[in-house]
């Protein structure tokens, strides 16, 4: 491990490693977007002007601030600028509507909530003003984009001493229609980063890449490694290929990554021009958030030339394990890596009893870097067993040097494109469709996505043919977002039930329509 980054792992809080590294390197790039660019001096010293903007409207320490922002030098000015001041920040993912905004807000008690304008054909301010109106304490809507707040630092007081509060919300889907709101401090999102950071390998000669939304919990985690190192990455506000490469190549990337199905999008793209590499520098491909077909890895490596490391992650614990670029290909391709330090992972049956090693069950995670649990306390006594190991719902085993190998899930949750999607949450809204009678929403096998989103409807006695178009369109004009939206419908006659309480088997539809 480099020793500066060992160095700057033992940070309490992200602003303390925003100082020590800007201390180090401050000319050295720390963000690159188009012809733009953000030292990690800047960093630190833009982000004290920007505090001080926030502080002069009223952000103090542990005030709510909820931000739903693109991938931008400023969204990321924004986040530092909280954590200096202290605040509790709740990202909120850019594609997310009504719906999913409003529970963020009302849940969290945000008392600000910074949005992008118009932003992608979609008025995000007209939103926040509708949300805020019908909210019992509205939060102050503010718009960042190209500008940001602005103020003399010197009207800050000195920034957090500790990292063990809870200072990030977070929203995963989980099992259920709501999200649930997933509490996180400075210490456990650096503890996951720094996993990321040492499985990874990095130099300062590094160039990487942040292609998903930085409001997803990978954000911070990857800010973490750049500080961690001193290397900078280049970020993508819409990432599509193949009009992204030239960034890619201009910049002379070479880690890349995201998930699953960015891995299948860059392979796509080598295999229009097999003869030449896509990205001439580019020496890794990482990711993880969904599962990675041991064939996809393989083409990876023979046909792109390049090293891919696949981990495992997931909103209440952003890194678990990750795979290291030394270990085989046997060991890339079908584990999900080995924990870091400190990250303990049992394997349990039903009853929490411990399983030994290649036996297959519950995976349950105890370490800094898990989250402290969620707002609701009911949903985080449920969560965590009697000796503080998170239930995940996931089930996998440890092989004997250590490696984790995931074989499935309890939760029922789609991973697309490294989101989770709740198919309950889509269930609800259907049942309100005249041409739904009943319906089981599963997630299927996709090279391209991990997962894709089918709905399986049994349609009531004398309703007219359905269509997919019919139940998109219908649950658009419901406020669902564009990335839960079902891409495969099936019609069945009947949805296959159990004998006792009549409760659909979807494990026979995953079978069926695979």
């Amino acid at each position: 491990m480099n020793e500066t980054a060992h160095a700057l792992g033992g940070s309490e809080t992200f602003w303390e490693l925003v100082e020590r590294r800007a201390a180090l390197t401050p000319d050295r790039p720390f963000l690159i977007q188009a012809d733009r660019a953000l030292t990690f001096g800047e960093l630190r010293d833009r982000g004290e002007r920007v505090a001080a903007g926030l502080w002069g409207m009223g952000v103090r320490p542990g005030t709510v601030v909820a931000w739903q922002l693109p991938t931008r030098i400023e969204t990321v000015l924004l986040s530092f600028a909280l954590t200096r001041i202290g605040a509790v920040q709740s990202p909120v993912i850019p594609f997310h509507r009504d719906r999913e905004a409003r529970f963020a807000l009302r849940e969290s008690k945000a008392a600000f909530f910074a949005v992008p304008g118009t932003w992608r054909g979609f008025d995000h301010t007209a939103m926040a003003h509708r949300l805020a109106a019908g909210a019992e304490r509205p939060p102050l809507v503010f718009e960042v984009y190209a500008s940001l707040p602005d103020g003399d630092p010197a009207v800050l007081p000195p920034p957090p001493a500790e990292g063990k509060s809870v200072r990030w919300i977070y929203w995963t889907s989980g099992t259920t229609s709501d999200p649930k709101g997933v509490l996180h401090t400075d210490r456990s999102l650096i503890a996951g980063g720094a996993c990321l950071a040492h499985a990874l390998r990095p130099s300062a000669d590094d160039v990487g890449s942040v292609a998903f939304p930085f409001a997803h919990v990978g954000g911070p985690d990857y800010a973490v490694t750049l500080l961690l190192y001193g290397f900078p990455a280049v970020l993508f506000e819409h990432f599509a290929l193949p009009e992204s490469l030239a960034d890619y190549r201009r910049h002379g990337v070479t880690m890349a990554g995201g998930s699953t199905a960015f891995y299948a999008m860059f392979l796509a793209e080598q295999r229009k021009d097999p003869g030449r590499r896509t990205i001439p520098t580019l020496r890794l491909l990482a990711g993880g958030g969904a599962p990675k077909p041991p064939e996809l890895h393989h083409a990876v490596e023979r046909e792109m030339g390049v090293r891919l490391t696949h981990g495992y992650g997931m909103t209440e614990v952003p890194m678990i394990t990750m795979g290291s670029p030394d270990d085989t290909a046997e060991r890339l391709a079908g584990t999900e890596g080995r924990p870091p330090e400190g990250m303990e992972i049992r394997i349990t049956d039903e009853a929490g009893r411990l399983l030994p090693y290649g036996t297959d069950g519950e995976v349950r995670l105890r370490g800094e870097a898990v989250c402290r649990g969620y707002l609701d306390p009911e949903a985080t006594a449920a969560a965590f067993d009697a000796d503080g190991f998170l239930i995940t719902g996931d089930v996998g085993h440890v092989e004997p040097s250590g490696h984790l190998v995931l074989t499935g899930r309890l939760k029922d949750i789609i991973i697309r494109k490294g989101e989770n999607v709740s198919a309950k949450e889509i269930e609800d809204l259907l049942h309100g469709h005249p041409g739904v009678g009943d319906v089981a929403v599963i997630g299927l096998p996709d090279a391209e996505r991990g997962e894709r989103v089918c709905a399986v409807v049994e349609q009531p006695p004398g309703a007219g043919p359905l269509t997919l178009p019919d139940v998109t369109g219908y649950l658009r004009e419901q406020g669902l977002s564009v990335h839960k939206l079902p891409e495969q419908l099936e019609v069945v006659a009947a949805l296959p039930r159990n004998d006792t309480l009549r409760k659909v088997l979807k494990y026979r539809l995953r079978e069926q329509f695979s």
